[in-house]
């Protein structure tokens, strides 16, 4: 089968496609024909060396989650599954090929009304949006700031929190991202520019933001960190500058709730509810993933690179169907 192999740690060039063996599923699991594969930042931290951290052994095949069909089923997997398409997380690996393997327990059966595109650009962004609103307490009143609102989990985010009543303002870089944030009903400033925190909380009636979502990181968040209002809710999710990091004697001074800053940590129950309620929030029209590039499995290199390089709007997916 074709994949897509990281050898060495590096830049996107380490990204090559090769031939390998396909899959077996092991106890538990289903092989999957990959139609659909998701791309985030995380995965180019990883193939960037961030991987030997996280216990990722050379070779390997990157990519954490996926939509298709399952054509073979493990020990212990009802043979039902066969045939029937479906969204699944592969964990930090294996999905950027024509098959890949993954637990049944962590795999949704799709309808017909769900597109392949739209679950696998739901799979990681979807819980992660969720998880950041639901350790937030977003709801109605609620005045929130979302850095990084025109990334992939950024566009989700601020659907989602104006579906719960909450004033939103985006904030993101040129003109371009800009114009996707407001097409998605929030207002929106431009955080490279001076004095862009002074027009956020303008854009909010005048009142600080109650819940910062950070997913700039550097500047950019430490900057929206400074308007967020006293006993405001805080969690920190992206990494592209650097992830958030307070001081902790201002956060405990101003009566922060900071305790969502750094990864959300999900156990498998957890991933698996979020996800069915992602798919619930897009047949109700809440909320639907925004998807401005599509690359051939050949082209993850150049994925990988808009991500980098922040050329990039919403989400990014590989297709490996024509």
């Amino acid at each position: 089968m074709r994949a897509v192999q990281v050898s060495r740690w590096g830049g996107p060039e380490v990204l090559e496609v090769v031939d390998l063996p396909v899959p077996e599923p092991g106890p538990g699991e289903l092989r999957v024909a990959v139609t659909v594969a998701d791309v985030i930042f995380l995965d180019t931290l990883l193939r960037g060396g961030a991987g030997a951290e996280w216990g990722i052994a050379l070779p390997y095949v990157p990519g954490g989650a996926l939509a298709g069909t399952v054509r073979t089923v493990g020990a212990g997997v009802d043979a039902s599954w066969v045939g029937r398409r479906v969204m699944a997380r592969t964990g930090t690996e294996g999905a950027a090929a024509e098959y890949a393997v993954a637990a049944a327990d962590q795999a949704v059966l799709l309808d017909d009304d769900v597109t392949d595109d739209d679950a696998a650009a739901l799979s990681r962004d979807g819980v992660t949006a969720l998880g950041l609103l639901d350790v937030t307490r977003v709801g109605p009143g609620d005045r929130v700031l979302v850095n990084a609102a025109a990334g992939g989990a950024g566009a989700l985010v601020v659907q989602a929190a104006l579906a719960r009543g909450a004033t939103v303002v985006g904030a993101a870089r040129g003109e371009r991202k800009l114009a996707l944030v407001r097409e998605l009903g929030a207002e929106a400033v431009d955080y490279t520019l001076p004095g862009w925190t002074d027009k956020a909380v303008a854009a909010l009636g005048g009142e600080r933001p109650t819940v910062l979502l950070e997913g700039a990181g550097g500047t950019p968040g430490q900057e929206a960190f400074t308007v967020l209002a006293d006993g405001g809710r805080l969690v920190a999710y992206g990494a592209a500058g650097g992830f958030l990091e307070p001081d902790p004697e201002e956060v405990r001074r101003r009566g922060l709730d900071a305790g969502g800053i750094s990864r959300i940590q999900l156990g498998k129950d957890e991933v698996r509810a979020r996800t069915v309620e992602a798919l619930a929030l897009l047949r109700e029209g809440a909320w639907a993933p925004v998807i401005r590039q599509r690359y051939p499995l050949e082209d993850l290199p150049a994925a990988h690179r808009g991500l980098e390089e922040r050329t990039a709007i919403a989400k990014t997916l590989i297709s490996l169907v024509e």
